[in-house]
């Protein structure tokens, strides 16, 4: 058990208005931090004022990137009560990360203590308002002041927090996604499956031209053949076709295993519906569409929890789903999954934690 020394603040900031939170552009009064030498272990975790952290220009983390991040959130309950959402898959995903990137794992049980520690020290901070949330974002970087390709040995740990809306401007309206065919994102035994900066810095350039076509996200292919669907940009993603609910499989290793999407499939399961995971084609996708059994598509993940496709776009052939709106499904899901998270309906899974 971590023994988490405390440093407050000495003044509090001022809150934001909880309409207009936005994502990602609000931090709260204080962070977790716990440090990491090669010999020692990690230690000296504490809870301290957000602010700069200041590294070497030569810290190991700005030219080799050994990193690793994750995403959560704290909800607040009609009664206060402030949860967590399967933290235990969120953890189990870092140390994961943590394995492929040569970063020392953290004992789960002092990372859910740490993220209980900081959310419940600004619990003053989790918003109330419909549709809001904290965001939770861990990360670990490589800090060691050396120029030289090799596994780093001191590391620093943090936890900051961020209250949030809805990550897409439209909130729960479909949005139009970009299917790209010149840049791939991840390849078999690289790191697609791991949380790591580099994934998303490899995105950004479609990410770029998708957005300069007007569309909200991109659809990734595989990074070999150009030919199978893998994720969406911040999400996994799901199709309905004719009655077979599909998403592609993780057996590649390039799809990052989001928890959302795995809480989807036990849902839809537990529904009694029709599900695969397996690889699905561009090809077949276009196909189902030419011959109207393409009923639904939705990307799933922390940050939005279920987004509505209306619009996929492949080498300018337009695929309009659902007639451009939200289809059945999606609206199901997202309703069991936020009524879940926000304590309105009952949990039978056991995913939400209390935060003390």
């Amino acid at each position: 058990m971590l023994n988490i020394r405390i440093e407050p603040i000495s003044k509090k900031k001022e809150k934001p208005d909880q309409n207009n939170l936005g994502f990602g552009h609000y931090f709260t009064d204080h962070m977790f931090l716990m440090n990491y030498t090669e010999g020692k272990g990690w230690y000296d975790p504490r809870i301290v004022p957000y602010a700069d952290i200041s590294l070497p220009p030569a810290a190991m983390v700005f030219h080799y990137a050994q990193e690793m991040f994750e995403g959560l959130k704290a909800y607040r309950t009609a009664d206060g009560t402030i949860q967590l959402f399967r933290p235990d898959k969120n953890i189990e995903r870092m140390n994961n990360t943590n394995i492929r990137m040569c970063i020392p794992q953290v004992d789960p049980s002092d990372v859910l203590q740490a993220i209980k520690a900081v959310v419940n020290y600004d619990r003053d901070w989790v918003p109330s308002e419909e549709g809001t949330s904290l965001y939770i974002r861990p990360f670990i970087i490589a800090t060691d002041e050396h120029l030289g390709v090799h596994v780093a040995k001191n590391y620093l740990f943090a936890i900051i927090l961020s209250p949030v809306g809805s990550y897409y401007p439209t909130g729960i309206n479909p949005v139009k996604i970009f299917i790209e065919n010149e840049y791939v994102r991840a390849v078999k035994g690289g790191t697609g499956f791991a949380k790591v900066g580099g994934n998303y810095a490899a995105s950004l350039i479609g990410q770029q031209k998708a957005e300069k076509l007007g569309y909200a996200q991109v659809l990734w292919l595989d990074g070999i053949q150009h030919k199978y669907i893998d994720e969406v940009g911040a999400m996994n993603v799901f199709f309905v076709i004719d009655g077979e609910i599909v998403t592609p499989s993780l057996a590649e290793g390039s799809i990052l295993p989001g928890v959302t999407r795995d809480s989807c499939l036990a849902l839809l399961r537990s529904w009694g519906m029709k599900v695969s995971e397996r690889k699905i084609s561009v090809d077949e996708l276009e196909e189902a569409y030419k011959n109207g059994k393409l009923d639904e598509a939705f990307g799933t993940g922390t940050a939005a929890v279920i987004s509505p496709i209306g619009e996929l776009n492949n080498n300018g052939n337009k695929m309009i789903v659902s007639g451009g709106n939200i289809g059945p499904i999606s609206h199901k899901l997202y309703d069991t999954l936020t009524g879940i998270q926000w304590g309105k309906i009952a949990d039978p899974f056991g995913w939400t934690v209390k935060v003390d």
